[in-house]
């Protein structure tokens, strides 16, 4: 662990490497490829290049431009996006914490303040909640990034969109590869993906089975996941259907450590976890299917989806027990029409989710003195279950509605506006109201009206600058209102959801034919921002209340491009987020910083490739951060480094292909996840230390010239 400064010497010293190995590539090799312009969807106007939009916009093609990752976790893709934080809390029952200008770094499981999609259908559910678990990355072909300004035309949501994206289906009518991986702390993974195409039709699916006992105590992960996609054109309408499926029997959870822990035994999990088994157990089922169909200038896209998920999950403080049904619709036609004489981009949409959770918690009896007989909260002396603490019915609905306009306010110069109205209803049923047991049953209706405006003007062929003013908000999720800390029954009625509105300008374009940037500066103003905390007798549960005003102000920029065999990515964020007016009690935080976020984070990765093989060097630095809101506390500054290399063509066959590498080569002892405002000093959720992995894969398949049997 180390200071700001050695932050900051870290990422100068990348930066000049980064610089070095391309002017070096291109002393060895004048050869440039040159970039094609990058279209994206996320926008939800149809295809759109970004260059022309008005918003902070990132594509990424993980595989492509840093081979040889594993598969595991999103934090590998979607490291190198400015402003997006990926932190991996190497906590096997709780997800990466996905963070955009901020907004996420609240989230204690799960995804918060993000909108995540798989092709199209949202991930998301209409309490804002995003469980990644789920998300199988064998066949992802790039991501789409849309910082900010989310809530424009996708509703509840603070910090913006994520689009995972499939990558297309290999020609021919059977494409297969089969991929293993072993690595330090008992690491496996095996992977098997298949695809083909023919004529109108085609088909993708992937399945991985995951077992790893972990770089920290009591953290054994073993999961099988899947997906399919596949496809066929009919009566000039595309029909996709999408599948994804997961099976995780065991997930255990090591909880986080103090920093003396962290200091004396990176390796050790919080006791009170093992002593009463905290882990998770999840088995879900998603589909949807999607129909498109081109209309003019423009089109329809008509969508349904649904899913099933149960959750068994031992905490600290309680065992959790939930079964999920969940699924939505929506609806987006765009077109183009001529008006007062200026070209006009029309797109209007409408979105409908539901949500309906049987939720059930139990007095966790593990670890618990058992009496002859057993007590009144564990009756049973020999089950991990006792008393039925909570039981009721949680149903969350949205809705929301949508229209955008984009004029070609001149040649060069386009402006963009748009509004959202969206509607959030929470209802709970309790069904545990005898023996004096409050009555938690309640309902409570979250609106909210979000429109935004930007402008953009090509500066040249290559290169844009753009202005938005935008709104956004984001609703607390059922659990974040039915805890209360004071043991109050029913919905809570005081928490808000909290509102935003982004200034938001930046530049953005193509140095030559091969090098791309993108810079934005911001602000954000949040009222009655969601904020965290905990008390000491909860044993780690989680409760949330609003601070009255905060300002996030911040800078970002990416740089990347290749020349001969040198490819490079950079990114690097500048975030100065503070409490404008928040206090609780006597107790005032005017004017101190949001925990959780770094005010200086920079990512790097140099890849050399040739036809035979490649070699990707990673690394991040970030500095320092406060972990409470009375900033009373810091989590250290680090830098980490990895690398890896592959042989495309084993054994000179091109069937054939080798990875090995190294995570944290330095072996450097670091948390990049911490857990804001928790009690007992428990804040850091460290990394593992170095690792060593490798991965055998082999291709193979039908002849792309095979016909289709008669």
């Amino acid at each position: 662990m180390t200071s700001m400064s050695g932050s900051v010497r870290f990422a100068r010293a990348l930066l000049l490497a980064v610089v070095a190995a391309s002017a070096t590539a291109g002393a060895q090799d004048s050869t440039v490829t040159r970039l094609n312009p990058v279209v994206v969807t996320v926008t939800r106007t149809g295809a759109a290049m970004v260059l022309t939009s008005p918003f902070a916009l990132t594509v990424i093609s993980p595989d492509s431009a840093r081979p040889g990752q594993r598969h595991v976790g999103v934090d590998e893709m979607l490291s190198l996006v400015p402003g997006l934080a990926v932190t991996n809390r190497n906590n096997p029952s709780q997800d990466a914490r996905l963070a955009i200008r901020g907004f996420g770094a609240r989230s204690a499981f799960g995804v918060r303040g993000v909108r995540v999609l798989r092709d199209g259908m949202p991930l998301t559910l209409p309490d804002g909640q995003t469980p990644l678990d789920y998300l199988s990355l064998e066949s992802v072909g790039r991501i789409e990034v849309m910082r900010g300004s989310a809530s424009a035309l996708y509703g509840n949501a603070s910090g913006g969109v994520i689009d995972i994206r499939s990558q297309a289906p290999p020609p021919g009518l059977l494409q297969v590869e089969a991929t293993q991986w072993v690595g330090g702390n008992g690491f496996t993974r095996s992977a098997v993906a298949a695809g083909g195409s023919s004529g109108s039709g085609f088909y993708q699916a992937d399945a991985g089975l995951n077992r790893t006992d972990g770089a920290r105590d009591h953290a054994a992960h073993r999961a099988v996941n899947g997906f399919l996609r596949a496809g066929m054109s009919v009566a000039a309408t595309d029909y996709t259907l999408s599948i994804l499926a997961l099976d995780m029997p065991l997930a255990e959870n090591p909880g986080a450590l103090t920093a003396s822990e962290l200091r004396s035994d990176s390796r050790a999990a919080d006791p009170l976890s093992i002593r009463k088994d905290a882990r998770k157990s999840v088995k879900q089922f998603q589909t949807g299917l999607t129909a498109t169909r081109a209309i003019g200038g423009g089109g329809v896209v008509l969508s349904a989806f649904g899913g099933a998920r149960s959750l068994d999950n031992p905490l600290t403080f309680g065992v959790v027990e939930i079964g999920r049904h969940s699924g939505g619709a929506s609806v987006r036609a765009n077109g183009t029409a001529v008006a007062f004489g200026k070209a006009n981009r029309l797109t209007a949409g409408a979105d409908l989710q539901s949500q309906n959770d049987l939720r059930r918690n139990y007095v966790n009896c593990t670890d618990t003195v058992r009496l002859p007989g057993g007590t009144r909260a564990c009756p049973d002396a020999t089950a991990e279950r006792g008393v039925v603490t909570l039981d009721q019915r949680e149903l969350v609905s949205s809705s929301g509605v949508y229209v955008n306009n984009e004029i070609a306010a001149g040649e060069r110069v386009s402006i963009t506006a748009g509004v959202r109205a969206d509607r959030v209803r929470f209802e709970v049923r309790d069904r545990l109201t005898s023996s004096g047991n409050p009555d938690d049953s309640g309902i409570r209706t979250l609106s909210a009206f979000t429109p935004i405006i930007g402008i953009l003007s090509r500066l040249a062929v290559s290169h844009s600058a753009y202005a938005n003013v935008s709104s956004a908000f984001e609703t607390p999720t059922a659990t974040e209102l039915g805890n209360q800390a004071d043991g109050s029954a029913g919905i809570n009625r005081e928490l808000e959801p909290q509102r935003s509105t982004t200034l938001e300008a930046g530049l953005k374009g193509e140095f030559g034919p091969a090098f791309r940037y993108d810079l934005a500066g911001f602000t954000t103003f949040v009222r009655d921002e969601l904020v965290p905390f905990e008390i000491p007798a909860s044993d780690g549960r989680r409760f949330f209340r609003n601070a009255g005003r905060t300002r996030r102000s911040g800078a970002e920029g990416g740089l990347g491009g290749s020349r001969g065999p040198v490819a490079f990515m950079t990114s690097y964020s500048y975030s100065r987020f503070s409490f404008d007016r928040f206090s609780t009690g006597s107790r005032i935080f005017d004017g101190n910083e949001i925990p959780g976020t770094p005010r200086h984070r920079a990512q790097a990765a140099v890849t050399l490739s040739s036809t035979g093989g490649f070699v990707v060097f990673e690394a991040e630095a970030a500095g320092s951060s406060f972990l409470d809101d009375a900033n009373s506390e810091r989590s250290p500054g680090y830098e980490v480094a990895h690398i890896r290399a592959g042989s495309q063509a084993l054994l000179r066959s091109p069937a054939l292909s080798l990875t090995v590498g190294a995570q944290n080569v330095f072996n450097r002892r670091y948390a990049p996840s911490v857990a804001v405002n928790a009690a007992r000093g428990r804040y850091f959720e460290p990394a593992p230390p170095r690792a060593f992995f490798i991965g055998v894969s082999v291709r193979g398949g039908l002849p792309v010239s095979q016909k289709s049997p008669p």
